[in-house]
């Protein structure tokens, strides 16, 4: 397996997870009390799933010799 195809199996078994948890919270019986531990659970896996995704998908910069920081090199306007 690739790292292409690691990465992009990752993507997808995200974008799955996050269906699912929509899913069961679209379904969660009502009402829900503040105190409702699987809501809270349910909701906060989501969160992580949702930054887990952002993180995969975010361009990552990789400092070289000639560009030691994020920007370099770039012309201010």
């Amino acid at each position: 397996m690739t790292v292409e195809t690691s990465l992009c199996a990752a993507r997808q078994a995200l974008i799955g997870a996050r269906a699912a948890i929509a899913e069961e919270l679209r379904d969660y019986p009502t009402p829900v009390s503040g105190c409702d531990a699987q809501y809270n659970y349910l909701i906060g896996q989501r969160g992580s799933v949702n930054e887990a995704l952002r993180v995969l998908e975010a361009p990552r910069f990789v400092a070289t010799p000639r560009s030691p920081e994020p920007g370099a090199g770039i012309e201010s306007r």
